[in-house]
């Protein structure tokens, strides 16, 4: 009788263990696949190379129709921080709002044409005689027209080469991935001296702009600067109702006094003044004014006055008289008074 032949236990474990070894490879690998579908590649895979980053910065700069750059700096001269914001349209219109010390001042610069308004700012930089000082009071809260070199300048900044000279390229020595900017995704590219963040999306803009302290780029340091509303539309105009100091019958009437008139001074005390108009005719707040103050030489306090108004208004250069009564005054209060006149022109309606 012939042994049964037993099954071969040998080859049936191992052609199950095949099995079992190839669905858990497969199951891993399904496993893995999740993985990196829901967390980041490793090795930075997936992500915009920094030449990409760099290049989409650059180009956002010199691409777009336009964009704002805001934030604040300090100023190597200065120690106080400066406030601005600042709308560029290509090819060469800026909108800009500067604080400084408390002091504030806008400007508009389309082509060679700038345009200024702020008071304050006007009054530092106007001289201390009684005619600058006028002026100043005149122009009131008016737009101006000045200097392009006074506006800010900042080609290193809002311009892509000099934007890539100073903060990319060779001047980036670390990386950083997932930092974020009001909630954007961002890439942060390090050096010596600064940080920029650029998105890490498509078309890679640049969002922020951070200058270290002791590094000195457009002339400010210290500097965090955003940058947003990439080919916004900004309406930027040309103010209306300009002033030119460079001519000054742009401005509303600026009268001063030529001359007193105390002739008619008796009882009653009638004088005038001779005035002349050293701005235009421009609407103004209200009509310019003189008053009249007799004072007594003896003791210098004044015995007397009276108030006239200028109307109508006279053009650019030219002269009128006005006057008025000044009451309550006697024959020998007259004889020895001294009459003076002070003009009160209320500017820029």
């Amino acid at each position: 009788m012939q042994p049964v032949t037993q099954p071969s236990v040998v080859a049936t474990s191992g052609t199950f263990s095949q099995v079992r070894r190839g669905a858990l490879a497969l199951l891993g690998g399904a496993a893995l696949l999740a993985a990196l579908c829901a967390c980041d590649l490793p090795f930075g895979l997936g992500q915009p190379t920094t030449r990409t980053l760099e290049n989409g910065a650059v180009a956002s700069l010199d691409a777009a129709k336009s964009f704002r750059v805001s934030g604040s700096y300090t100023e190597p001269s200065m120690a106080e921080r400066v406030a601005v914001d600042l709308e560029f349209a290509r090819p060469s219109t800026e909108h800009a709002t500067v604080n400084a010390a408390g002091v504030r001042v806008e400007a508009i610069i389309i082509g060679g044409d700038a345009y200024f308004r702020g008071n304050e700012f006007l009054s530092q930089h106007m001289g201390s005689d009684q005619i600058s000082r006028n002026l100043v009071k005149v122009a009131g809260n008016a737009w101006w027209k000045g200097s392009a070199g006074d506006a800010p300048q900042l080609q290193d900044l809002t311009g892509g080469r000099g934007f890539r000279a100073a903060f990319l390229g060779t001047a980036v020595t670390r990386r950083t991935d997932h930092a974020s900017v009001d909630g954007i995704d961002a890439v942060q590219l390090s050096g010596p001296r600064g940080d920029v963040l650029i998105a890490a999306s498509p078309p890679y803009r640049v969002l922020r702009l951070l200058i270290k302290r002791g590094v000195t780029v457009d002339g400010i340091t210290d500097a965090d600067l955003r940058y947003n509303d990439f080919d916004r539309d900004f309406g930027i105009a040309v103010p209306r109702d300009v002033i030119d100091f460079s001519n000054l019958s742009t401005l509303p009437p600026l009268y001063t006094v030529v001359s007193v008139d105390t002739a008619g001074c008796a009882a009653p005390c009638s004088v005038s003044a001779l005035l002349k108009n050293l701005g235009g005719l421009s609407a103004a707040l209200a009509p310019s004014s003189v008053t009249f103050t007799m004072t007594d030489p003896a003791t210098g306090k004044a015995v007397g006055s009276c108030q006239a108004q200028v109307r109508p208004d006279v053009g650019y250069n030219s002269t009128t008289t006005v006057g008025c009564t000044i009451g309550g005054v006697g024959g020998g209060q007259v004889n020895a008074a001294l009459v003076t006149a002070v003009a009160d022109n209320p500017g820029r309606a």
